[in-house]
C-alpha cells in the first residue's frame, strides 16, 4: 500500500461510519461496464461539497487489491449485481488529487514533475522486480508494469480542474496540463479506467477538446449518472423520515436541482438535492444555509457584477422564481471565456448556483438556500432597487395577511418603480415583479404559478408549509388594464380555490391590476374558510 498506489479504503470506511450515509455504489455497475473498453474514460463535474471525493474514495476501496474490501461493501446495493464480485479488489489503484500537488508547488512544471516523482517512488516499491526502461519517466514505467503483468491500472483522479480554476488566466500551463494527461491517459494499454471528478467540464479549445476520449458527465448533461449527483427525492424522503425532520421544508431549502435520465421506459424526471446541505440539517436539526457556507459569496458576486447584454434581467426574473432560456454551446468551460451572459448562466450552472432544465432548455435558481446567496451577494453591490424589493417584502406580506388593499397595492407599486429593469408591458412582466415583490413569503409557502384548476390556472398560489399552517393560502389572479374586481371575480367564478384540494383552513382571494394609462396599481382582497 502507498500513498497514491492501492491507498487502502480508509476513505470509504470513514463514509460508512459517518452518522449519515446515503448508499451510493451502484456507481460502481457504471464503471465496471467500461473496464477495459474504449468508454473507459470518463469525467464526472458537479458543485463543490457534492459527493465527489465520496465517490472516489468509493472506487478506490473496491478496486484496490492491496485491501479486502469485501465486508465494507457487504450488504450495500453493488454487491447485488452479477459484476461485484468479478472486480472486487482486483486491480492496481492509482489514486491522486490535483489539488494537493496544486498547492505544494509553484507552477505547472514543478507541479506535474512531483506528480511524476511521487507515483513512480510508489510503483517503485511495489514492483521491485519490474525492469525500467527509464525510471524518471511515469509514462514509460507503467508500459514497463503492464509489459510484465498484463493487468492494467484504475486511475482516480480528484479535482482535475484545480489548475483551471486558480490559474484562470494561463492558458499555456492550462494547455501543457491537458496534454500531459492526454499523453498519460490516451491509447495506453495499462488503463483499465481512468475516473476524473471535478467542477468544470473539461477545457474546450477551438472545435475539439484536448481530451476527447472521454465521456463527459455534468450539470448540463449527467446522463446515466444523474442519480448519483446528489441525493434523490426518495433519499431524502428516507433521511427526513429517520431524522424525525419535514421533508416539505427540506425540499423547499435544499431541493431544484432538474436532471432528465434517459431509460428503457423512457424520460424521467429527478429532483437532486445538495447532499452537504441535507446531511448538515439533518445533523444539527436545523435549516440553514450550510452549501454556502463553504465558500464566499464574492464569487457570486464577480459573475453577476459582470451584466453582460440582459444578465441583470436574467438575474431578477430568476431571483423572483422565474425561468430564464439559455444556449449553453458557446460555453468555454473555463472561468474567463465569455462572449455573452449565456456562458455565465451555464457557469453558473456547474457551479451550483443555477439549476439546468436539459429538456426545456432553461435555467433556474434552485432553492432557498442558494436564492439566499443571491440576495446577499446583490446586498453588497449597487443593484439597490433589488435590495430594497426584498428588503420590504416583509411588510408587503404582512400587509397582506392583514388585508391592507390600499398597503398591498403600494408595496406592488413601490417595487415596479424599484425594478426599473423589467419590461412592464405585460402580464408575465407583473407577475414577475410580484414575485419578487413578495420574496419572504418563501419563508412561509411553497408558492406555485399557475396552479391549474378545473376552468383554468390562478397565476399565483401561496400554500402555506406544514410547519407554517397558521398562516392563509393565497390564489392572487393578475390583470393588465383592467381591472382588480374583475380579477377576484375570475378567481370565484373559475373556482380556483377548488385547485386547492387538500388544503383547509383560512384562503385569501386576491386581485391585482395595473392600468397602464394611469401607471397605477390597483388590489381587491377577500377572505374566505375553505372547507371539505
Amino acid at each position: 500500500m502507498g500513498s497514491y498506489l492501492n491507498p487502502g479504503n480508509k476513505g470509504f470506511c470513514e463514509s460508512l461510519n459517518s452518522a449519515i450515509y446515503v448508499d451510493k455504489t451502484m456507481l460502481i455497475e457504471k464503471t465496471n461496464a467500461v473496464l477495459n473498453t474504449r468508454q473507459k474514460f470518463i469525467c464526472v463535474s458537479r458543485p463543490r461539497r457534492f459527493g465527489k471525493s465520496m465517490a472516489v474514495d468509493m472506487l478506490a476501496a473496491y478496486y484496490g487489491r492491496d485491501e479486502d474490501s469485501s465486508e465494507l461493501f457487504h450488504g450495500q446495493a453493488v454487491s447485488r449485481i452479477g459484476s461485484y464480485k468479478k472486480h472486487l479488489n482486483q486491480y492496481d489503484v492509482i489514486k491522486i488529487n490535483m489539488q494537493e500537488f496544486l498547492s505544494v508547488t509553484h507552477g505547472i512544471d514543478e507541479m506535474l514533475s512531483a506528480l511524476g516523482r511521487y507515483i513512480i517512488f510508489d510503483l517503485r516499491e511495489h514492483f521491485g522486480g519490474v525492469r525500467f526502461l527509464d525510471e524518471k519517466n511515469l509514462i514509460q514505467v507503467m508500459k514497463d508494469i503492464f509489459a510484465k503483468t498484463r493487468n492494467p491500472f484504475v486511475i482516480l483522479i480528484d479535482e482535475w480542474d484545480c489548475l483551471f480554476r486558480e490559474y484562470q488566466q494561463d492558458e499555456e500551463a492550462q494547455r501543457r496540463y491537458l496534454d500531459f494527461l492526454r499523453a498519460w491517459l490516451k491509447d495506453k494499454d495499462y488503463v483499465a479506467l481512468a475516473y476524473m471528478t471535478g467542477i468544470l467540464p473539461i477545457k474546450k479549445y477551438g472545435s475539439h477538446s484536448a481530451l476527447n476520449m472521454f465521456t463527459e458527465y455534468s450539470m448540463t448533461d449527467p446522463g446515466s449518472l444523474a442519480e448519483y449527483f446528489g441525493f434523490t427525492e426518495r433519499e431524502v424522503m428516507e433521511l427526513c423520515d429517520r431524522h424525525r425532520m419535514s421533508f416539505e421544508e427540506t425540499k423547499a431549502w435544499y431541493d431544484g436541482y432538474c436532471m432528465t435520465v434517459y431509460t428503457e421506459a423512457g424520460e424521467e424526471r429527478l429532483s437532486m438535492y445538495s447532499p452537504k446541505s441535507v446531511v448538515e440539517a439533518m445533523s444539527r436539526r436545523r435549516f440553514g444555509t450550510y452549501w454556502n457556507q463553504t465558500e464566499n459569496y464574492e464569487a457570486l458576486k464577480i459573475y453577476i457584477q459582470m451584466d453582460m447584454d440582459g444578465l441583470k434581467d436574467a438575474i431578477v426574473r430568476m431571483l423572483s422564481g422565474g425561468k430564464v432560456s439559455v444556449s449553453i454551446g458557446t460555453f468555454g468551460n473555463d472561468m474567463t471565456t465569455f462572449a455573452r451572459k449565456d456562458d455565465i448562466l451555464t457557469l453558473l450552472v456547474h457551479l451550483g448556483y443555477l439549476s439546468y432544465d436539459n429538456m426545456a432548455g432553461t435555467v433556474m435558481i434552485p432553492n432557498k438556500e442558494v436564492s439566499q446567496e443571491y440576495v446577499s451577494a446583490i446586498s453588497t453591490m449597487d443593484w439597490h432597487e433589488v435590495t430594497c424589493a426584498v428588503e420590504a417584502s416583509k411588510r408587503l406580506l404582512e400587509a397582506l395577511w392583514e388585508q391592507d388593499e390600499k398597503a398591498v397595492a403600494e408595496g406592488i407599486e413601490d417595487a415596479h418603480k424599484e425594478i426599473s429593469v423589467l419590461q412592464y408591458n405585460d402580464e408575465n412582466s407583473l407577475s414577475c415583479t410580484i414575485h419578487l415583490a413578495f420574496y419572504f413569503a418563501r419563508e412561509y409557502y411553497t408558492i406555485i404559478r399557475e396552479l391549474p384548476s378545473g376552468k383554468g390556472f390562478a397565476d399565483i398560489c401561496f400554500i402555506p408549509r406544514r410547519l407554517h399552517q397558521d398562516k392563509p393560502a393565497v390564489m392572487i389572479e393578475l390583470k393588465y388594464d383592467h381591472s382588480a374586481s374583475g380579477a377576484l371575480e375570475q378567481i370565484k367564478e373559475r373556482q380556483y380555490a377548488g385547485a386547492l384540494k387538500e388544503y383547509r383552513g383560512n384562503l385569501l382571494l386576491v386581485g391585482i391590476n395595473y392600468d397602464k394609462k394611469t401607471k397605477k396599481h390597483t388590489c381587491v382582497i377577500e377572505r374566505m374558510q375553505k372547507e371539505e
